[in-house]
């Protein structure tokens, strides 16, 4: 015997393997759905609890054509494909081809992509009472607690470029230049044709047949404009001024993020505090969130009345926003439903005492600092400086805000040789200055809000804003995969943000 038996010394052998190998085997579709697992809840929710004969009417079968594929299927396909961040239709065509979960769920019927599509962008009216039957059963397991609402807009880029954005002026004078670059291409074009040429005209990549194609291009580009701006009238704002319209998607708006400017729309959502629900969830066409509350409010008041609740306890609910819902239609959109709401300024946290000592929220270069730094000597009606200086009464009344005020102001040259003179006076200031509100007088709604977001219990209740609805579009976004809308308009984007928001996505904390 050789050494190399005796010490067993012999190279292993294993049997190769290859994942991208091919089989046959007999599969059992209804063994594929684990129960447990998300595509198990969809069958079961689609199958058992929904209703879905809304879209029956859609189909115009009975006598002639061939069978459909059944709606059921095809919306167990959709929500299975967007919880895994497969949004466009031909994606979810090749899952159903490959996937053997997708191949379950349809039963092997493999819808093309034309066929999701349009499914997609015709549950116009039926995504509401679809909506609203996921939310009845959320509201049977105990999952809604009715009593904390959070909202929140996230700005989701759109499918167009927003190099086709701007004004009816700015779209003709684009128009005008793609024009004079065709003449000018055309005659490039004729001057060569005069010419002898050395290469092959059958030559696709010939300067000859590029710049051909290149005039085709761009006739294309100028016939859009044209037909857009045949028809398009101008889009006027708030302030009076007309908006930037886009000729491939003409609802959706150029929108200002910490990523830079997007064209898409603001996809609006309100949560329910206890499980992270969304009761509420839409695509709006305006990227400030300042005019939204009274969009949203009407459709949160519908979705709570079909789960039962009634007018009362929907006045006893807490509603939060962040800063950028701060504005008098919003305000007031929550005054005439009687929330209570919790809407803060953007200067709410610089005047938080708990922050004072807070480097972010300390003012820089030429700052001012708020009342709360400054003291009041009732007896002798002054105030006193955080520099230890007395600002004395003015003889003047002023309304701020809507509000008659007094007011206080310092020394001049008192002011002026101040080491505090930086955090306390705004740019160009020679002294400083206080407006009080005179007590007993009625608080415009912006004030109000000011005033009870300041206190410590509405800050309590703010503060739990962040937790409830941040990680929902972080969910959407990041999870889901919804960082672009894959459909045109505000109507079939809004179908597509329901769908992602729908409370079937949402897991129990």
């Amino acid at each position: 015997m050789s050494s190399h038996r005796l010490w067993g010394a012999f190279m292993a052998r294993f049997k190769p393997y290859d994942y991208k190998q091919r089989v046959m085997i007999p599969v059992s579709l209804d063994e594929q759905i684990m129960p447990g697992t998300f595509e198990y809840a969809i069958q079961k929710l689609v199958e058992n609890r929904l209703d879905l004969s809304p879209f029956h009417a859609k189909y115009k079968n009975d006598d002639t054509g061939r069978p459909a594929i059944n709606p059921k299927i095809l919306l167990k396909v959709v929500l299975l494909a967007y919880s895994k961040g497969i949004v466009g239709s031909r994606r979810i065509e090749q899952a159903c081809h490959e996937n053997i979960i997708f191949m379950a769920l349809t039963c092997d019927y493999c819808p093309d992509h034309a066929t999701i599509a349009d499914f997609v962008c015709g549950m116009q009216d039926q995504i509401s009472p679809l909506f609203t039957q996921v939310l009845l059963i959320c509201q049977e397991m105990g999952l809604l607690g009715g009593t904390y609402f959070a909202m929140d807009g996230c700005k989701i880029p759109g499918n167009a470029s927003k190099k086709w954005s701007g004004t009816l002026k700015e779209l003709q004078e684009k128009k005008e230049s793609l024009e004079k670059k065709i003449e000018r291409l055309i005659r490039e074009h004729q001057n060569e044709d005069k010419e002898v040429s050395t290469g092959h005209s059958d030559d696709p990549d010939s300067p000859k047949n590029f710049r051909k194609r290149q005039i085709e291009h761009l006739s294309r580009q100028a016939e859009r404009i044209e037909k857009f701006l045949a028809e398009a009238k101008p889009r006027i704002g708030k302030q009076k001024t007309e908006l930037k319209s886009n000729v491939i998607d003409p609802e959706s708006a150029k929108m200002s993020t910490s990523h830079g400017t997007i064209q898409g729309y603001n996809a609006q959502a309100v949560v329910d505090d206890k499980h992270q629900i969304i009761l509420v969830g839409l695509a709006s066409g305006e990227g400030n969130d300042n005019s939204q509350v009274p969009l949203l409010m009407p459709i949160l008041k519908q979705n709570l009345k079909t789960l039962g609740y009634r007018t009362q306890e929907l006045k006893k609910a807490t509603l939060v926003g962040d800063s950028g819902y701060f504005s008098v239609e919003n305000l007031k959109a929550c005054e005439k439903e009687e929330l209570n709401a919790i809407i803060p300024d953007n200067n709410f946290r610089k005047r938080d005492p708990r922050l004072a000592d807070q480097k972010k929220y300390q003012p820089k270069g030429h700052g001012k600092f708020p009342l709360f730094r400054f003291s009041y000597d009732e007896k002798q009606d002054f105030y006193r400086c955080p520099a230890g200086k007395i600002l004395t009464f003015y003889a003047r009344q002023a309304m701020i805000h809507g509000q008659r005020c007094r007011f206080y102001v310092g020394n001049k040259k008192i002011c002026q040789a101040c080491d505090l003179r930086i955090q306390c006076l705004i740019k160009n200031a020679k002294r400083r200055t206080l407006a009080i509100p005179i007590p007993g007088q009625k608080l415009t709604i912006t004030e109000a809000m000011k005033q009870k977001v300041d206190s410590e219990e509405e800050r309590k209740e703010y503060a739990k804003r962040m937790g409830a609805v941040e990680p929902v579009f972080a969910n959407i976004r990041q999870t889901k995969g919804l960082k672009r809308f894959t459909l045109r308009g505000k109507i079939k984007a809004g179908i597509q943000c329901t769908v992602f928001e729908k409370p079937l996505f949402r897991q129990s904390r």
